[in-house]
């Protein structure tokens, strides 16, 4: 074996090693869904929750008043949660928004 085929395997081997660490196994986190008059602005909860780093998808018709929300592993719930809470409006005079809590 020459010098440059017994640096190969180590290199190789670790690059394996890095690259699987790097990923984050994929998550789902559900967040049961609240506040006044959400239930009409849900596309605008998806679009917030989609804009969130690290989320990959977003379920809003499996379970009725909850969003599944598929993600990375990378994001935190409290960031899941504030996306949802900067969903919020004013439409004929009257103010609405959303909530989420985390369903374990």
């Amino acid at each position: 074996m020459n010098t440059s085929t017994k640096l190969i395997a180590p290199v190789v081997l670790g690059f394996l090693l890095l690259s699987t660490g790097a990923h984050a196994a994929a998550q789902k986190t559900v967040l049961m869904l609240g506040g006044n008059s959400c239930e009409f602005y849900l596309d605008d909860v998806a679009k917030a929750l989609t804009a969130v780093k690290g989320v990959t998808g977003v379920d809003l018709k499996s379970m009725k008043g909850h969003v599944v929300v598929s993600h990375d592993g990378t994001v935190k719930t409290e960031t899941l949660i504030a996306a949802v809470k900067n969903v919020k409006g004013t439409k004929g005079g009257a103010e609405w928004h959303c909530d989420a809590m985390v369903m374990d």
